[in-house]
């Protein structure tokens, strides 16, 4: 048939895989999986030798760029080139480390520089040092599991090296690397991870909130780690640390926006929109995104300086701020929060939303979820049947009673 976007759209899975050919470029075809994967190739002889190049996916290239591929190996053969074989020759050179090295290079740049951050940290780290040197299409699924076990007291970042490295391996078949259904992670069972869901109560945010003031005026007292003749040379007095107030606002900015920390911290004032109650993020997690800002958002923005570009001020001027770790360790020790993440704020922000009766789809616009799954998360907070009991008893007994109680609400809760 002649091999166009209709005729491939129209090709049936057959349970089984087969060939079609084109009927005006001999050796121009496409094979259809068991699965129903659609891939290009071109077909040819070496002498008596048939050989069979992969030209791309279906859906990766189009037909036409599939045909135009064709011709270019077709004429390369009548040069007396061999490009399987240079294929195969390629795939024997390569080494699982120079396999990582060729993908961060042809696929970091598409990467966020936090998750190829992440990428080349657990690689380096964890596969590398044991399966480097060997060819990267010699690496079995029991080596691969053999890695994932030995991280066995941290499953999640376990998951996540396997995740890493069958990324690798996938670009790599793409690319004529590795064979292309050649991935031995995918063999590899993941770890069960516990869903991680904290939520601040009412209380322990009345004890974040005193903390973040003493941090910013009479400062937090500090741990002496000296022992021994050291101790002797620690000050006896000025034992407390005084945060700058663009590092506490920073913690309140994270819990009254629900933003991530890299989006307060990377936030530059000419994205901020005072006047409209607006934030322009060109580049979140999900994307482009626009943060409305409550009004205690809109104080805190107002009350600080600007004599950076950036809200957050960091060590280097006109540098962003790296992280919060060491003044979010003192200050949720000073809060009696020792389990509670930077990020159980963004959790938090979205419980009191939920809590409030916002509705799931507003809680996650609030938050710029790309998919409405991620806000299911705070399901059982929005619609959960005990609370709204609870809720109607509460009120028929004040009504009894005659009582008046101020009640929290979604608006001054924010």
């Amino acid at each position: 048939m002649k091999i166009s976007k209709r005729s491939v759209d129209a090709l049936a899975l057959k349970g089984e895989r087969y060939f079609v050919w084109d009927e005006s470029l001999s050796g121009f075809g496409i094979r259809i999986g068991a699965n129903g994967r659609k891939t290009f190739i071109c077909r040819y002889r070496n002498g008596n030798i048939r050989r069979q190049v992969k030209l791309g996916n279906v859906g990766t290239l189009t037909a036409e760029e599939a045909r135009d591929a064709a011709k270019k190996v077709l004429a390369s053969v009548t040069l007396g080139e061999d490009p399987a074989a240079e294929r195969d020759a390629k795939r024997e050179a390569v080494t699982l480390s120079q396999l990582v090295d060729l993908f961060i290079a042809g696929h970091g740049p598409k990467l966020k520089p936090t998750s190829l951050a992440g990428y080349q940290s657990g690689l380096n780290k964890h596969v590398l040092p044991v399966l480097g040197k060997r060819p990267a299409e010699a690496i079995t699924t029991k080596d691969v599991n053999k890695i994932h076990i030995g991280l066995v007291e941290h499953p999640s970042h376990a998951n996540r090296v396997i995740a890493y490295l069958s990324s690798v391996f996938s670009w790599g078949a793409d690319n004529g690397y590795v064979p292309e259904t050649f991935n031995p992670t995918r063999a590899v069972k993941r770890f069960k991870e516990q869903g991680r869901q904290r939520y601040l109560s009412e209380e322990e945010l009345a004890r974040l909130g005193s903390a973040l003031v003493k941090a910013e005026t009479k400062g937090l007292p500090w741990t002496i780690k000296a022992k021994g003749d050291r101790l002797k040379h620690v000050a006896k007095d000025n034992q407390t640390i005084i945060y700058p107030s663009h590092v506490t606002n920073a913690i309140r900015l994270l819990l009254m926006t629900g933003c991530r920390l890299r989006e307060i911290l990377h936030l530059q004032w000419k994205e901020v929109d005072i006047g409209r109650g607006l934030l322009f993020l060109p580049d979140s997690k999900t994307g482009r995104k626009t943060v409305i800002l409550n009004r205690s958002a809109i104080a805190i923005l107002e009350s600080m300086e600007r004599t950076d570009q950036y809200v957050i001020l960091g060590d280097i001027p006109d540098q962003p701020r790296h992280d919060l770790k060491r003044p979010w360790t003192h200050i949720r020790a000073a809060a009696e929060l020792k389990d509670v993440r930077l990020h159980d704020l963004r959790h938090t922000h979205a419980s009191i939303g939920a809590m409030a009766g916002f509705g799931l789809p507003i809680v996650g616009k609030l938050l710029g979820h790309a998919s409405s799954m991620t806000t299911q998360r705070y399901a059982h907070i929005a619609d959960d049947p005990a609370r709204r009991a609870s809720d109607a008893i509460g009120l028929s007994l004040e009504k009894m009673m005659g009582a008046e109680t101020t009640r929290l609400t979604g608006e001054n809760c924010t």
